[in-house]
């Protein structure tokens, strides 16, 4: 399988990372841990600080990716993650972050910032092993539906979002060993991280085929929602959804088929944020959004679809 170096472009000016999104399944396969101030006095005994720290970016880990034709790996080698944090402050970005990558959230702001140079790093203190070279975030959240999706264990993890420039080449800075423990456990990997349906194939002689299964069976509404999505965001400049929404959108529109992962988040997302879709407006982001995911339709065909896998 090839792998990917994402670096920043130092001759253009968006390259790096625009904003920190709080999801569920973080691709970097490392949860946050919130925070709590212990205060023993008379009136206050717990007083939450609502901060959540954790990893950003981890150096030189392969991180699976798949445009829906190809399947590849994906990783940033330890200076491009210190370079990547020194950018994202000096644009001023630290305020920038995103519910699952789709909605523009207030109320979350980077307040703390390091890379890990040792051992004794103080993530170690909350139990975070991560790797040296790691950039590590504290995000304050004074945004109370975010909050209360925390403390319901359905956020777990940070996940950066912005451009990169890449190069398909082997890493200079060793990560043989985590490309071999991916390798001799593919099946495991692709089910455990990317949740798709693995197939094997008994027949072959010593050996395994794993096989991620797609679905293109959506209805049609599912298709036209999205290309009804795709009509409203050109008529604001393309000003809504992330380009991940962008894309699946794209994909509805024309009917390809989606992965049981992307169709869990297609439900998941479709569940969180049909509150935004019921209040909004043609012109509100949140409306467009929605329909950019399939809209109404697409949240019932992928619960059903879901629960139709589950029992077989």
């Amino acid at each position: 399988m090839d792998i990917v170096e994402l670096f920043i472009d130092e001759n253009d000016e968006v390259s790096g990372i625009e904003a920190i999104s709080v999801v569920e399944n973080p691709a970097i396969e490392s949860d946050f841990i919130a925070l709590k101030n212990q205060e023993f006095k008379l009136a206050e005994v717990d007083s939450e600080k609502r901060i959540l720290m954790g990893a950003a970016l981890i150096p030189n880990k392969p991180i699976y990716r798949t445009n829906g034709q190809q399947e590849y790996y994906i990783y940033f080698s330890k200076s491009t993650v210190r370079k990547a944090s020194e950018l994202f402050f000096i644009r001023g970005n630290q305020n920038n972050s995103t519910l699952e990558h789709q909605i523009s959230l207030q109320g979350l702001t980077a307040v703390e910032s390091w890379i890990v140079e040792s051992e004794q790093d103080k993530s170690r203190m909350y139990g975070l092993d991560v790797p040296i070279g790691t950039w590590m975030v504290s995000m304050k959240v004074n945004n109370d539906d975010v909050w209360k999706q925390v403390k319901d264990g359905e956020l777990k993890g940070f996940s950066i979002e912005g451009y990169f420039a890449d190069k398909m080449q082997r890493p200079n800075e060793p990560i043989e060993d985590e490309l071999s423990k991916i390798e001799e456990q593919e099946a495991e990997y692709l089910l455990g991280q990317i949740k798709g349906i693995i197939k094997t194939d008994k027949r072959l002689k010593g050996g395994i085929r794993t096989e991620m299964e797609t679905y293109s069976d959506y209805p049609t509404s599912v298709k036209n929602n999205a290309k009804r999505g795709i009509k409203l965001n050109e008529a604001v400049d393309n000003k809504c959804a992330t380009q991940v929404g962008k894309v699946r959108a794209q994909q509805l529109a024309q009917g390809k088929p989606v992965s049981i992962e992307t169709i869990k988040r297609m439900f998941s997302y479709l569940s969180r944020a049909e509150e935004f879709y019921e209040k909004g407006e043609k012109t509100d982001c949140g409306y467009i959004s929605y329909l950019l995911w399939g809209g109404k339709s697409a949240k019932t065909w992928a619960e059903s679809k879901i629960k139709s896998l589950e029992n077989e």
